[in-house]
């Protein structure tokens, strides 16, 4: 595997404006290994505009290394390799086995290949029977799902694999699109085919390359033209795929829209720090049944759904919305493991707000964030020890219309949820 090339933090300039993998270190140590189609203006933006993750360790890098890739997909696939064989702290600390992602291959007699969570926590299960555990093999992790789900619809068009266990009879919308061997494969040639495929996914794309090539070569001398065709095709699309395939989103620096809106909320929350996270808080019940409680993220004033979270509310009885929102709030605060937000906002007025302000009171850490309840009615922000509440409207136009993104997304996602739990429960009595 490849080495990396080290700079001075003081040097990132000298590096290079090209796709690859990067690692923020310590003078002795990885701290965390990232990925990039621009290693420069990536590396850059960590130390220009930290995010509340760099914060934690960003002042004890002191060396960056590098390195370069042909491509957006041999760095996603590098990224995995080395975060597995280096395990850097702040990679797994962040590791959420949600988000990560693991392609899984079977060992049967015709492969399957799919796309898959917590092959660690797969095999702790009682419900998994050990047998099919040891027909499984794992590869990865991959942080974005969105980037090698993209890779393997690629790759499935060199190298046509199954998702399903069982195929019919007839040919399936896959096989008209040569995505599927269909429901006769010559075995061997399926076999190699997955081979060659886990062969990339593992970095080895060169050998693969060379070896298709060798393998058309021969048979060209042996005048199996049209085998020696099919190898030539398969040829030119890996190196197509693997040239041209755009995975990794070009680094940009935040909007001057949101540098002027965290200077409106640091001086309405009288916060000196860096804001970066926001998070709201709904409720959703019919006269206390079934209730539900939404907790949706905006980061730097763009609604991160990775961080959205659903709850069922467990107080039973009387409805009492104060006291779901406290509960609610408190479940969120004792997942220290999730960074905290520089603010929080209660759908609610001054009720909700001591509520949500009494689940701080127990959690030191949680002390520090500023909360404020939005009432829908008026428009109104409630903040803590103020008896005079503060309009939307009289906010800045950019603040004022992020309190109010806020809040719909909220309620849209507390909604939508407690929707779909009335309906599962009308189903099952039905």
């Amino acid at each position: 595997m490849e080495k990396f090339t080290y700079l001075s933090k003081t040097k990132l300039n000298d590096l290079p404006k090209a796709p690859g993998v990067y690692a923020l270190s310590s003078q002795k140590t990885v701290l965390y290994i990232g990925k990039a189609a621009n290693l420069k203006e990536r590396v850059k933006n960590h130390f220009m505009q930290p995010t509340y993750r760099d914060d934690l360790f960003i002042q004890d890098v002191k060396k960056i290394g590098y390195i370069k890739t042909e491509s957006d997909i041999d760095a996603l696939l590098l990224e995995s390799q080395l975060i597995k064989k280096q395990q850097p702290r702040y990679n797994v600390m962040w590791k959420d086995d949600k988000k990560y992602f693991y392609v899984a291959i079977t060992k049967e007699t015709l492969p399957r290949i799919f796309l898959t969570h917590q092959p660690a926590l797969q095999k702790q299960s009682l419900k998994t029977p050990k047998s099919r555990l040891e027909k499984i093999k794992y590869i990865g992790p991959f942080i974005e799902g969105k980037a090698i789900k993209q890779v393997l619809r690629l790759l499935r068009k060199v190298f046509p694999y199954y998702t399903a266990k069982n195929h019919g009879a007839l040919l399936c919308q896959y096989c008209h699109l040569n995505l599927c061997p269909g429901p006769t494969p010559n075995k061997e040639i399926y076999k190699k085919n997955i081979r060659n495929l886990v062969s990339v996914l593992k970095g080895k794309k060169t050998s693969v390359q060379k070896q298709l090539k060798k393998e058309m070569e021969s048979t060209a001398k042996s005048q199996d033209f049209e085998k020696a065709a099919e190898l030539r095709d398969q040829f030119l699309s890996l190196e197509s795929i693997i040239s041209h395939a755009r995975l990794l989103a070009p680094e940009v620096s935040p909007s001057v829209n949101w540098i002027i809106i965290e200077k409106d909320l640091k001086k309405l929350f009288s916060i000196k720090k860096r804001i970066t996270r926001i998070e709201a808080y709904d409720i959703s019940n019919i006269q206390g049944k079934e209730a539900t409680g939404s907790q949706v993220t905006f980061l730097k004033g763009i609604p991160a759904k990775e961080h959205y979270r659903n709850y069922k509310i467990h107080i039973t009885g009387k409805p009492n919305d104060f006291a779901m929102m406290e509960e609610l709030l408190l479940r969120r605060l004792l997942h220290k493991e999730w960074p905290y937000p520089q603010i929080i906002v209660i759908d609610g007025g001054k009720g909700q707000l001591t509520s949500a302000i009494n689940a701080t009171l127990n959690i030191s850490a949680a002390k520090k964030i500023k909360i404020v309840a939005l009432a829908k009615k008026q428009n109104e922000l409630f903040f803590p020890g103020k008896s005079k509440s503060v309009l939307l409207r009289d906010l800045p136009r950019p603040s004022e219309n992020l309190f109010l993104h806020i809040r719909d997304e909220a309620h849209r996602f507390a909604i939508t949820y407690h929707r779909l739990l009335h309906r599962k429960k009308v189903l099952k009595t039905n």
